[in-house]
């Protein structure tokens, strides 16, 4: 029997990166995936490459008004979840004196108030015993320069995790964390960088992780289906850190 038979699980942001890979993995161990995203067309084509196991729907994280119409659109696929993997997110980088308003709401609107609401409005389609697993990162914990808003998003979502295992301990519901290191996804070209700028700023990354290199998405993705399995069952509450060693090397900056 594969280890997520019979099981329905949700991812946000599933259209590309740790949760399209994530997505891939949950599959082939016997999930149905229903995932989201924010851009229609994208999640047209991560539905057909996908198949007949997956469900895409269009919903933005950072859209109060789309994390309030989920479960209406959730219903008529499932019921009820069993696995619920808050993905979605953004990575933008700024020093503190150089912050504006802008870049700290759009950050913590998306990273934090965004995984905040979407638990909390599909709460009530979760089945007992359910997993709910949120994608953080080693920022949280390892002060490098320039992620400061990023890092306290993460921080959050880490404290919220913690927060949720003790108020749904009692449905035996399980939350659980995933804090990957550098993983090569799409965020990285987001960030308004010449291509030029990005490789130079990958490799002198690489080079501060103990492995010497790039996670890959399927990496966190083999992760989430551990924690979303029975093998996890008495695991809740945790952050399982997945960056290659890099939160051991003191020397980031």
């Amino acid at each position: 029997m594969k280890r997520l038979e019979t099981k329905v699980a949700l991812i946000t942001g599933g259209n590309s990166g740790i949760g399209y890979a994530t997505a891939q993995e949950f599959i082939a161990q016997g999930a149905r995936v229903i995932f989201t995203g924010r851009d229609a067309a994208a999640v047209a084509v991560a539905a057909h490459a996908l198949g007949e196991q997956a469900h895409g729907l269009v919903s933005d994280a950072g859209v109060m008004d789309d994390l309030r119409r989920l479960p209406a659109q959730v219903q008529p696929l499932a019921d009820k979840l069993d696995i619920l993997f808050v993905n979605a997110g953004v990575a933008f980088f700024s020093p503190v004196s150089g912050a504006d308003e802008t870049h700290f709401d759009d950050i913590m609107r998306i990273n934090f108030k965004g995984a905040y609401f979407t638990v909390q409005q599909l709460l009530p389609l979760l089945r007992e015993g359910a997993s709910i697993i949120f994608n953080t990162s080693v920022n949280a914990s390892v002060g490098m320069p320039n992620s400061g808003v990023y890092a306290a998003s993460k921080a959050a979502v880490l404290a919220l995790g913690r927060v949720l295992a003790t108020e749904l301990a009692p449905q035996g519901i399980r939350v659980n964390c995933i804090s990957p290191g550098p993983v090569e996804t799409p965020v990285y070209g987001k960030l308004g960088l010449p291509q030029e700028q990005l490789d130079g700023f990958a490799q002198v990354l690489s080079q501060k992780v103990l492995l010497k290199r790039f996670g890959q998405p399927g990496e966190i993705a083999k992760t989430a289906v551990f924690l979303a399995s029975d093998e996890a069952s008495f695991i809740t509450g945790t952050e399982l850190t997945v960056d290659g060693g890099i939160a051991v090397n003191a020397v980031l900056n």
